[in-house]
């Protein structure tokens, strides 16, 4: 086993009673500050964790609401039976009626098994797996919050971002879930329990190596024997991958080297490391279905990559600064485990990030972390015009002047802020999930646009900024951000439509679908001024 850092007791948000829930940033969604004060468990609050994003789905995608429902919003679902939850951006304390009137609470075993039964109804089709795997999402992050309390979050603002996502995706039904291994597999690689490791470092014989674009910072890392090129590994794909890479070991097409000299640090997409040292990130495959996909690199994927990252590398040369793309360089493998030993190369953040400024996870403003700037903005108009000015403009100009379709939501999306914590710059990443024009049509691209950056980050930030800023109303800046661009044919009808495409990662998964087909539901549209 490499060596991995859990180190000691933590301090701030992580350290804060998360049964108050006055502050969204350090405490547990569901748990109620209790009048004895005592501290939630560990299950209580992963129960708590859980619970959000699954309600979410439920709610969205075959839940019915029902008018003037009180306090509570109550729900019909498709077999009939009432649900009421606690209303907000994170549901919770969910309960169903009962046949006498009242409301019987429901535990996450119980919702798991709600959900599975309403499905069953609404689909006509059974699924064995997804329980299984939304209850294996709630056990992690049991396993989190126990990892949680024995490590630091890193001193640098930008990796206590990337690692700070307990309930991670707000509507997937099971977003923590990492393929149903045991714990210690996986917890020594886990953003969410602030680890930190160096990577594996194999030489790969020259004849057998594949690769494509500016690999050249990998063998930068150390020095192959004659013969033999340099391959850095993920500690845990290669665990995973064990038997499969045996024989290579054995006949000498694969070399053990040792370790990195530096740790990487993982970031929220798990696979993906942040190596501060050399300034460098690095996407390898994993073999884990995490969310809707397993995410090991595919090949049909890598041999579009240099296509791809160099279509979106020339529209933002033609946008200018701030506005910045992390370039998915080239990546290097193996010809005999192509996709299993694949590693990704991609910028690091010295040479996009503007001077002065802090690069955070976008995911991260909205889940909440100590040092979350919008939860402190002492002007929170000014400070989301300011977000809506450095997010907007970059992805709505790539598709109109260059038909390239940004995957710009929350976990794809980095917002650079000033010393006051005001937002400057955004950066984007990942040409795996970009689609070009020529490759698919206006209309499915603007769909998948308006999904990733409206529906999944910006509903969502200004959500969590309504939430700690009750008098702020959101909406009027960000139409005003995308009347600006009014050129687009599209935006005058994305302003005034009565709906908004939600993705339906439920159904997605229960029907199993695959992960990249996307259906979605009509959602209300906040834009439209009514």
């Amino acid at each position: 086993m490499e060596r991995v850092d859990f180190l000691p007791p933590p301090t701030g948000a992580d350290a804060a009673s998360p049964g108050v829930t006055e502050r969204a940033d350090a405490a547990s969604p569901g748990v109620t500050e209790r009048a004895d004060a005592a501290r939630p468990s560990v299950a209580e609050r992963a129960d708590a964790y859980a619970a959000v994003p699954l309600l979410n789905c439920l709610l969205r995608e075959v839940a019915e609401p029902l008018p003037d429902p009180g306090p509570r919003p109550v729900y019909r679902l498709p077999g009939g039976r009432l649900l009421r939850v606690r209303a907000g951006r994170r549901p919770a304390e969910p309960e169903v009626g009962t046949a006498t009137g009242g409301w019987q609470p429901v535990d996450h075993p119980e919702l798991v098994k709600l959900v599975a039964e309403e499905l069953r109804r609404h689909t006509g089709l059974p699924n064995h797996e997804l329980p299984t795997e939304m209850t294996d999402s709630r056990d992690a992050v049991a396993a989190l919050l126990t990892a949680r309390a024995r490590a630091t979050p890193p001193q640098d603002p930008y990796l206590r971002s990337e690692q700070a996502l307990l309930t991670g995706h707000t509507h997937h039904p099971a977003p923590k879930a990492r393929g149903g291994g045991p714990h210690t597999g996986w917890l020594p690689y886990a953003p969410e329990a602030h680890a930190r490791f160096p990577l594996t470092l194999l030489a790969v014989r020259e004849d057998t190596v594949v690769e494509e674009g500016d690999t050249a910072a990998l063998d930068g890392l150390a020095a192959a024997p004659p013969g033999y090129r340099l391959l850095p590994a993920h500690p845990w794909q290669l665990d995973l991958t064990a038997g499969t890479l045996a024989p290579a070991f054995a006949d000498g097409r694969l070399l053990r080297l040792g370790t990195t000299g530096f740790f990487a640090w993982p970031t929220a997409a798990i696979r993906t490391v942040y190596a501060p040292d050399p300034d460098l990130f690095l996407k390898f495959s994993l073999d884990v279905r995490i969310t809707n996909d397993v995410r090991r690199l595919w090949r049909h994927d890598l041999l579009k990559l240099r296509r791809t990252d160099t279509a979106v590398t020339e529209a933002f040369d033609a946008i200018g600064p701030p506005a910045a793309w992390l370039g998915d360089r080239g990546y290097r493998t193996a010809g005999f485990a192509f996709e299993e030993l694949a590693v990704v190369v991609r910028d690091g953040l010295r040479g996009h990030v503007l001077p002065g400024a802090t690069p955070l996870l976008a995911a991260a403003l909205v889940e909440g972390f100590e040092g979350n700037p919008l939860a402190a903005a002492g002007d929170p108009a000014a400070w989301w015009e300011a977000y809506l000015t450095a997010v907007v403009p970059p992805v709505l100009t790539a598709f109109a002047e260059d038909g390239v379709v940004l995957e710009a939501h929350l976990q794809n999306t980095l917002v650079a802020v000033d010393p006051a914590g005001t937002p400057v710059q955004a950066l984007f990443r990942d040409a795996e999930g970009v689609k070009l024009r020529p490759d698919t049509s206006r209309a499915a691209g603007w769909e998948r646009l308006v999904y990733c950056l409206v529906v999944n980050h910006l509903v969502e930030i200004a959500a969590a900024l309504a939430e700690h800023h009750p008098d702020l109303d959101p909406w009027p800046a960000a139409r005003r951000a995308l009347a600006r661009h009014e050129d687009l044919p599209e935006i005058p009808a994305l302003l005034t439509a009565p709906t908004l495409p939600g993705k339906t990662n439920l159904l997605l998964r229960w029907t199993g679908a695959d992960g990249a087909d996307a259906r979605y539901r009509p959602l209300a549209n906040p834009l439209r001024r009514v």
